[in-house]
This record gives structure tokens, C-alpha cells and sequence, in this order.
């Protein structure tokens, strides 16, 4: 029981610093640009966050049934599997905030599923649900499993980030060339509002969400080892079911609402140091500029979330400035900025799952 709440205070913490983390890819540009203060746009994205945080649970239950075979862990090792799993999803997000590179909480979260349920099945690959191929006659997204939910669409979803905010950009400086400089600044000073709350909206769907899914899983495997069956009847509410074969994992409207709120605390401390890698070194950034990121990047979000794939809000929203400052010019970028980005990219989920199958190993000597 002990180790089934530790599960979730981790969980938790996770969380928390996914929201301090990531609070940069919801607001970096309107405070890079200059729209709003650092205080007003935190406001703005830990309220959107809660929000998006309570819609929809696809990315959550893709975590809790879609990427790991329970059948496969050892009865009573799926939490201290979990716990070592969020301790190496911590462990990258601290260190990469610390140097202030826009890595992503997500594909650390991933890595570490996957190498604390390599390390806990002991070596058994089939304990990862690597890929089950979409039913004939549908398209590719509806495949489940890491190469379906993750390894492509981490690949596609930052091409479509750049893409869609390259076009977009293109298309406002071809429709703009005769509108005053002044006047373009103030209206996309307030569009920016817009397009900054949808993304913060969007990071919601998307990021919280994968916690939700941890805690599911923990409580399922907790119930299905048993762990539950002394408990008083007004703690009945702990126990979750396993999801019937094809079907995916109902998440709890309690555990919805504390992952939501938790992410929304962590977004109000907010993440300085990425703020300013995103907002100021990589590209100059004006409000249109922002406006165009913005939407974009949430827009990809969105239609990822809703699809049950918990894909990278960093690198998507990172690759849209990307976009945006290739449209104005290749030369815009500043290179140097870019190449430690990808390397932190590149790094995130072997990293992250090398430091969980090594703390499960180490956990499993005593």
C-alpha cells in the first residue's frame, strides 16, 4: 500500500517539475516578444493548462495500457517499476532545466517506462509493446504500441511543426507587406493573446495527462496483485479494473483533476531559464512572429492529444519558432542554439531510459 502512494507522490512531483519545465514551451514567445510580462503569461498558461489538463484522456491511457504489458511485470514490482521510471523522468528534466535546454518531459517519461519495464521483466523485450499494426483498412495512427504512439509521430510532429508555421509565416509576410510595421506589432500583440492561451490549452491535453496515466497504471496492477482488498469501503474508489482485451484503461475523473491542478502549480513557478533559450536565443521574435509559432505548435498538440499520442510539446513547439525564423530567413536561426537543442533531443528517452533500467537493477539486488 505504502509503496502504491509513493507511486502517486512521485507521480506527482513528476508533474510538477514537468510544469515548471514546460511552462516555457506555452509562453516563450509572447514573453520573448514581449506582449505580455513573465507574470501575466505564466497567469495566462496555468490557467489554460488546467484546462486542457481536464479535457479528453487519449495520451493517458496510450501511458497506462498502450506502451507496457503489465502481464509481463513481476506481481508486486509494478510500483517500485513506476518509482524508478519517474525518478529518471525527474532526474533529466532537472538536469536539462538546469542548463536551460527545451528537452522533453515526455520522451523522458517514455524512456523511462520503457527501461524500467525492461530492467523489471529482466530483459524480456516483449514486456514493451513495441507495435501492433492498425486494423486493415486503417490509417497508420491507429496503431497502437511505441513505434505507432511514439518513435513516429516524435519524428512527424516537429516536420509538421516547422512546416505549418513556415507556411503560415510565409503566408502573413506575403499578405503583409503593405500594412505599417506599427500596426502589424500592435494587432498580433493581441492575437498573440489568443494563439498563447492555445497553446497553453494544448500543452495541457497533452502533458498532464501522461501522469494520469502512471498513477492508472499503478493503481490497476495494485489492484490486480490484491493490494487493495483490505481496504475500508470509503477508499474503494483506489481501486481501478483492468481495461477488457482491445480495450483501453478508463481514467478516473479524481486523478484527472489532481494531475491538473499539480501541473497548474508547476506552471505558476514557471521555467526561466528555457523561457529565455526559446524566447531570445534562438530566433528574434515579434508578436507575428509569436502568433504564428503559436498556432502552429498548438494546433499539431491538439490533433496529436486527440489521437492518444503523447508526442513532444517541446520539440514541436520549438521546431514551429524554428519555422517561423526560417521563413524570415535560414540565417535568422543562430545555429549554435539549435544544435544543442537536437542534442538534448537525440539524448532525452535512451538517457532517461538507461537511468531507469539501472535503478531497477539496482533495486532488484536487495
Amino acid at each position: 500500500m505504502l509503496l502504491v502512494f509513493t507511486v502517486i507522490l512521485v507521480a506527482l512531483i513528476f508533474t510538477y517539475t514537468n510544469g515548471f519545465h514546460d511552462t516555457a514551451n506555452a509562453i516563450a514567445t509572447v514573453v520573448g516578444t514581449k506582449v505580455l510580462t513573465p507574470r501575466q503569461a505564466i497567469i495566462l498558461a496555468t490557467v489554460t493548462n488546467l484546462l486542457g489538463a481536464m479535457v479528453g484522456a487519449a495520451v493517458a491511457k496510450t501511458i497506462a495500457s498502450g506502451l507496457v504489458d503489465s502481464n509481463l511485470i513481476p506481481p508486486g514490482f509494478a510500483s517500485p517499476m513506476l518509482i524508478c521510471a519517474l525518478i529518471a523522468a525527474i532526474s533529466w528534466n532537472l538536469l536539462t532545466w538546469f542548463f536551460g535546454l527545451p528537452s522533453s518531459s515526455s520522451h523522458a517519461l517514455i524512456g523511462g517506462l520503457i527501461g524500467a519495464a525492461l530492467a523489471a521483466a529482466h530483459g524480456n523485450w516483449h514486456a514493451v509493446i513495441w507495435s501492433h499494426a492498425p486494423e486493415l483498412g486503417k490509417h497508420w495512427w491507429a496503431g497502437s504500441g511505441v513505434l505507432y504512439k511514439v518513435v513516429i509521430p516524435m519524428v512527424i510532429s516537429p516536420l509538421l511543426g516547422f512546416a505549418i508555421a513556415f507556411v503560415i509565416m510565409t503566408g502573413l509576410y506575403l499578405s503583409l507587406q503593405k500594412v505599417r510595421p506599427l500596426t502589424v506589432s500592435r494587432t498580433f500583440g493581441r492575437l498573440q493573446l489568443c494563439s498563447s492561451a492555445y497553446m497553453g490549452f494544448s500543452h495541457g491535453t497533452n502533458d498532464a495527462q501522461k501522469t494520469m496515466g502512471i498513477i492508472a497504471l499503478a493503481l490497476v496492477a495494485a489492484t490486480k496483485a490484491g493490494t487493495f482488498d483490505t481496504l475500508p469501503g470509503w477508499l474503494a474508489w483506489l481501486k481501478a479494473a483492468e481495461p477488457l482485451p482491445g480495450k483501453s484503461l478508463d481514467i478516473a475523473l479524481w486523478i484527472k483533476v489532481l494531475c491538473a491542478l499539480t501541473m497548474a502549480a508547476g506552471t505558476a513557478i514557471g521555467g526561466w531559464r528555457i523561457i529565455r533559450t526559446l524566447g531570445n536565443k534562438l530566433v528574434k521574435l515579434q508578436p507575428v512572429h509569436g502568433f504564428a509559432a503559436e498556432t502552429a505548435g498548438a494546433t499539431v498538440l491538439l490533433g496529436t492529444a486527440m489521437m492518444g499520442m503523447p508526442v513532444s510539446t517541446t520539440h514541436v513547439i520549438t521546431s514551429s519558432i524554428m519555422g517561423v525564423g526560417a521563413a524570415k530567413r535560414w540565417s535568422a536561426l543562430k545555429w549554435p542554439v539549435v544544435e544543442s537543442i537536437l542534442w538534448a533531443w537525440v539524448m532525452t528517452l535512451p538517457v532517461s531510459a538507461g537511468i531507469a533500467y539501472g535503478l531497477v537493477r539496482l533495486v532488484q539486488l536487495f
